[in-house]
């Protein structure tokens, strides 16, 4: 079976080249957090201190210093909520790195 070249299909792809990659996806266990309801436990976690390092899907909270964690990595301009301060936090890029910054 002969390949037909379409020159829309060659376009389209050189298109998505130049954009960002998909977001990718994690899985979230329970890290036990008890200050949200059940449902939403999986989404914030404790700071773990000096040694602990945030994941592409998490960020500090500024606020309560709660981790407020993902389902997809976190890109800058998105927005998260910290839902045990009631915080709306935009992410931004800092010294190559992504910190939650309050909106209100």
């Amino acid at each position: 079976m002969a390949t037909v070249n379409d020159p829309l299909q060659k376009e389209s792809t050189d298109e998505q080249a130049g954009q960002e990659k998909p977001h990718q996806r994690y899985v979230l266990e329970e890290t036990g957090f008890n200050e949200v309801p059940k449902k939403y436990r999986k989404f914030y976690r404790r700071f773990g201190g000096e040694g602990d390092s945030l994941a592409p899907n998490e960020v500090q909270c500024p606020v309560c210093m709660v981790i407020v964690r993902s389902s997809r990595n976190l890109r800058q301009g998105d927005r998260v909520y910290c839902m045990p301060c009631f915080s709306r936090l935009v992410v931004v890029m800092v010294n190559d790195r992504l910190e939650a910054h309050p909106v209100y």
